[in-house]
């Protein structure tokens, strides 16, 4: 199970939300590039950047910080927040991410999303499927869709998704232990998914209970800044998993 250190940027900054709630915002790191060295000296190699920006004005905002980190770090970074336009994708691509998450655009423009995933390939197009009750939530996660969770991932499963984030909202940033059993579900009704947990997570012993599961990923936040995970921790981890 690949272990997927997450950035939040507001304002170029390193940043956490609690619930998505923008109001909650802590700053963590005014530089985001020393955060991701970090996590690269520790033997990570993947990045979850997330322009917080991005979402809420619905267009990519801090490419530049995209930018920084690929150029000046060997991680593969997966970008997402405010991809809307063909525009945007190109930017986030030429910045240096290895994958893009589209989210809100799977749920309002299908037609675009399914056309990035035929013209970039499955390995590039990563389906965000955030989630709130298992309604699909959109925008920042400030609007929440009539989308049911489990067929929105067959749905574009069908239309050939291979990589799915998959993050409860209501664990989000809140230090309480990720949705095993919402996780499960996915996992048994659809298969061959490559799901990425997202949400929640807060100690080490979580981590080797998601790759039992069958888990292709974690992304962990705010376990990480508040040193509930240590980066030796997850060292240990990659090595033994």
């Amino acid at each position: 199970m690949r272990i997927i250190p997450a950035i939040d940027i507001i304002d170029g900054k390193c940043v956490r939300l609690s619930k998505g709630d923008y109001d909650t915002k802590k700053i963590y790191n005014e530089h985001p590039l020393e955060v991701a060295k970090q996590f690269e000296a520790h033997g990570i190699e993947y990045l979850h950047l997330v322009d917080l920006d991005g979402a809420k004005s619905k267009h990519i905002v801090n490419h530049r910080v995209l930018e920084e980190i690929a150029s000046k770090t060997a991680l593969k970074i997966d970008f997402g927040g405010g991809l809307k336009t063909d525009k945007d994708l190109k930017i986030a691509f030429e910045s240096g991410a290895a994958q893009i998450t589209g989210g809100s655009i799977a749920v309002k423009d299908p037609g675009l999303f399914k056309d990035w995933i035929s013209k970039h390939g499955r390995e590039k197009i990563i389906l965000g499927a955030d989630a709130k009750d298992e309604k699909v939530a959109v925008s920042g996660w400030t609007e929440e869709s009539k989308e049911e969770l489990i067929p929105f991932i067959q749905a574009y499963q069908e239309n050939g998704v291979s990589y799915v984030i998959c993050t409860d909202i209501s664990k989000d940033g809140m230090l309480e232990g990720p949705s095993f059993d919402l996780y499960e579900r996915i996992l048994s009704n659809c298969k061959q998914i490559n799901l990425i947990a997202s949400g929640g997570i807060s100690t080490y012993e979580e981590l080797p209970r998601l790759a039992k599961m069958g888990c292709e990923g974690t992304i962990i936040g705010k376990a990480i800044y508040e040193n509930r995970i240590s980066l030796k921790q997850l060292e240990q981890f990659i090595l033994n998993y």
